[in-house]
Parts: C-alpha cells; sequence; structure tokens
C-alpha cells in the first residue's frame, strides 16, 4: 500500500474526532455563533433555578405552549408546560403517536454549585456587616473570595408575603464580596492543604460598613443594613428564617478568546444542557413520538427533594399523559428513552496528569456522550447498554451531528453523577450527553460554542426519531 491507501484505511478504521470547525461548513459555524448569543442573554437572565425556570416558562409561552392541567385531554401537536414549584420545569409536545408507544425525554439540571445564606446570617463584626454562608454542590472553597458576588432569591415575610430579590447584577448596583488574607499575613494560611484553604466557615460575606448613627449603642452596622432591608423589601431579622437567597458571581456571559470562539460564564453547569434542551422542545414541530425537555433541580446536592429528579415529579407526570389514552404509567414509561443532558469535564492540557486522553472530551470537537458516569468502581452510574449507545452513536452520525465520547478522568481519580440514574431506575433506556467544559464548578466556567450548538442538533434530532 502507498501513503494515500494507508491514510484512507486510517480514516476509516481509526477512532479520530475532529475539530467541528473542520467538518462542517462556515454557515453552521455562523449558526452556532448565533445560538450562543441568545444563550449567553439566558444565562444572564437566570443564575438560579428560580429564575431560569421562571425564563424557560417565559420563552415556552412565546412559543404557544399553555400551563398543563392534570385530567385535561391532550392531542397531537399541543405544547404544554408542567411548573413544580418554581424550580422545575417539564417542556411536552404531544406526538402524533400513541403514548404507549414511548417518550423521548431529554434531561438537564438547572442548578448550580452557588453560596447559600444560612437561616440566621446576619452579624456585626468589628463594625463590619456579613453574611454567614453554607456552599451549595462541589466547589473549591478558594476560588470564592475576591470576586463580585450578587445575591438572588426569595423571602416570604411573617404576613406571607413573597418577597424577590436581585441585588448585584445591574451595572449600577452594589456588589458583595468574601475577603481573603494578604499574602504577607497569610504564611499560616499557606500551610494548609489547598481543600482547606479557605474553610467553609470562612466564606462569610461582606455587606456593609457603615452605623446607623454615631453613638456608642452596639451592632449599628448590622442595624444599618437591616433598616436598609425594612426600608427597600420589608425585611426584619426573623424574615431570614424563612427565605432562599443565594449569592451568585456577578459576572456578565462574554466571548472568551481572540477568536470569540468560547464563552466563559457562570452556570454553564448545567444550564449550557438546559438552554439546548429547551430550545430544541420549543422548535419540535409535530412530532412523531411525544417529546419532553425536563429541567430540574437539586441535581449538585443528589437530586434529593421534592424539585429533584429522585423524587417523583416526572413519574407522575407520566401517569397523566398515559392516563389520556386509558394506559398506565408504567407502560409508557419503560418504552420510553432519555438523554440525560449533562456536562462533562474537557481535556484541560495544563493539567492532563488527571485525564485519559484516549477517552476524553475535548472543547471544538462536539456534543460527548458517556456511556457511563460515576466514580472508580461505577459507583453511582446507569452505564448505558451497548444497544442503546449503538442507536444513538447512529442517529447522531446520520443527522450529520459532531460528537466525540467523554467520560469524567482517569479511573480511581475521581469521577460524578449525573440524574441518569434516577431516569434508568424508572426503567427507561438512558444515556449521558453534554457539552464539555473547562474549569467546570467554578465562578467562572469556559465552553466552546461549537460544543453546545451540536447539543441543540442532537436534541433536535433526537425528538424528530421516527
Amino acid at each position: 500500500m502507498d501513503k494515500t491507501e494507508i491514510d484512507a484505511l486510517k480514516e476509516k478504521l481509526f477512532y479520530n474526532p475532529k475539530h467541528a470547525s473542520l467538518v462542517v461548513p462556515d454557515a453552521e459555524i455562523q449558526a452556532a455563533d448565533d445560538f450562543c448569543e441568545d444563550y449567553k442573554t439566558f444565562l444572564d437572565k437566570g443564575k438560579t433555578e428560580r429564575e431560569v425556570t421562571s425564563e424557560i416558562i417565559e420563552m415556552a409561552k412565546t412559543e404557544g405552549f399553555e400551563e398543563f392541567i392534570p385530567g385535561e385531554r391532550y392531542t397531537a401537536g399541543d405544547k404544554i408546560y408542567y411548573n413544580n414549584r418554581n424550580k422545575a420545569v417539564i417542556l411536552c409536545v404531544i406526538g402524533k403517536r400513541s403514548i404507549i408507544d414511548g417518550v423521548k425525554i431529554a434531561a438537564a439540571h438547572i442548578d448550580s454549585p452557588r453560596l447559600d445564606l444560612k437561616q440566621n446570617p446576619l452579624y456585626e463584626d468589628s463594625d463590619m456587616a456579613l453574611f454567614k454562608t453554607h456552599y451549595y454542590g462541589g466547589i473549591k472553597k478558594y476560588q470564592w473570595p475576591t470576586i463580585p458576588l450578587a445575591l438572588h432569591g426569595v423571602v416570604v415575610l411573617s404576613d406571607g408575603t413573597s418577597v424577590t430579590v436581585t441585588v448585584g447584577e445591574d451595572d449600577k448596583d452594589p456588589k458583595f464580596v468574601v475577603t481573603d488574607l494578604l499574602p504577607h499575613l497569610g504564611a499560616e494560611q499557606g500551610k494548609r492543604t489547598l481543600n482547606d484553604g479557605i474553610k467553609g466557615e470562612e466564606l462569610n460575606i461582606l455587606i456593609g460598613s457603615r452605623p446607623f448613627k454615631d453613638d456608642d449603642a452596639s451592632e449599628t452596622v448590622k442595624l444599618n443594613i437591616l433598616n436598609i432591608l425594612y426600608e427597600k423589601y420589608g425585611i426584619t431579622e426573623s424574615d431570614f428564617l424563612s427565605a432562599e437567597l443565594e449569592a451568585v458571581p456577578a459576572f456578565k456571559a462574554c466571548d472568551i478568546g481572540f477568536d470569540r470562539s468560547m464563552i466563559g460564564a457562570y452556570g454553564h453547569d448545567d444550564r449550557v444542557c438546559a438552554y439546548p434542551a429547551v430550545m430544541a422542545a420549543l422548535d419540535a414541530q409535530d412530532p412523531d413520538y411525544t417529546v419532553m425537555s425536563v429541567l430540574t433541580d437539586k441535581e449538585e446536592i443528589g437530586s434529593d427533594g421534592n424539585t429533584g429528579l429522585n423524587s417523583s415529579y416526572m413519574k407522575y407526570f407520566f401517569n397523566y399523559l398515559a392516563a389520556m389514552e386509558g394506559y398506565d404509567g408504567y407502560e409508557v414509561i419503560r418504552k420510553s428513552e432519555c438523554l440525560s443532558a449533562d456536562v462533562t469535564a474537557a481535556f484541560d492540557p495544563t493539567y492532563p496528569e488527571v485525564m485519559d486522553k484516549r477517552n476524553s472530551a475535548f472543547i471544538n470537537k462536539g456534543v460527548a456522550v458517556m456511556k457511563y458516569t460515576g466514580a472508580r468502581g461505577k459507583s453511582g452510574t446507569s452505564d448505558a447498554s451497548a444497544e442503546f449507545m449503538g442507536k444513538i452513536r447512529s442517529l447522531l452520525d446520520n443527522a450529520g451531528v459532531v460528537w466525540q465520547l467523554g467520560a469524567l478522568g482517569k479511573v480511581d481519580a475521581g469521577g460524578g453523577g449525573t440524574v441518569a440514574k434516577y431516569v434508568a431506575n424508572l426503567d427507561i433506556d438512558v444515556i449521558d450527553i453534554g457539552v464539555p467544559v473547562l474549569s467546570m464548578h467554578s465562578p467562572f466556567e469556559t465552553v466552546a460554542k461549537t460544543d453546545v450548538y451540536m447539543a441543540y442538533k442532537a436534541f433536535c434530532e433526537f425528538f424528530r426519531m421516527k
């Protein structure tokens, strides 16, 4: 064989995913860039699960979706949404086939790592007012001091009134910050391990320093802050007991790189998969199968709670759909299929030692398909069957979707889980598919625009299945 023949044989037989820009036309690269402009807006509008749920519902209403009414009968082409406690939402388009043929599901989560305020958070020390926090999800605690923070959430007052709080996102808003030691006095701190460089109880947010008035009374800075909150929101200190307030980075989503090929933002995990799944549902027109995008809460802390996918709300929704045609929910569930839309770690050449390069996802090589996640001995994973992996692989190849395999690092180096196992526990075929992310779980994550767009294409093709 000559060199040309050998190269052709390698092309045929080797697994060698290519940079998306080298295998798709320029028009598709432009489509990816355009798609991501709206995605950046979506990120800036929704930094908490409540805000994302509200934004998705507004987007759905604009596209003709109506709120789901239990007991109502829906027919092919109807578009409905189910709002679970303002923290999770299901978008559903009724297909032409009978519901007994199953449902095509894309399931993503809309919560992200952050700093939650403790129930009794406000205190004064050394003429400074601060909030005590309890971090939510897996974070590197040392990444959170000295960055600008915004405060988002709701406070339920003693009279039952719910007040929405958003401070720090507008350019004119004040910001908040977790302080850190200066290097000159950080010698002892520097002896700590990296994981303990900043401790959980040191993630205290600085929120004020001026006293209510100049006298000898105690806690006047705290009093001044409470007075500001009372005048603006009607909040007293006891109202924090019935509040959900989250501190998140005050960054805006932006382009990364001279070539603007990437997006830097807070919350890519997992809104970078949630947004394409939402758009695929909004764009679904007269699907053959009933299609469903499930945008869920609490994944970062185990998916427990009544808004997480380890609860039964999705199963109950299935039961309602099945009952419309006189079927049991289980009969529909067991014939359904799901793409668990969650991110994976992108290979980082600065830290290659934790990755198996042959089994890693790379930015710009398309959406990543993960047969299994889990940790070490595949703990906490659903491990999709070869048959379902083959089905999804063929679907993506035939549709021209650029894709690659993905994994969460070397065996024994760590790992992680997704909502896939909770879907699989319902007897649904499921596989993980999502966007590779650099600096995952940090306050500022990075993704490639082409990968975001390929995730959208993958979900669209899945919803178009015949």
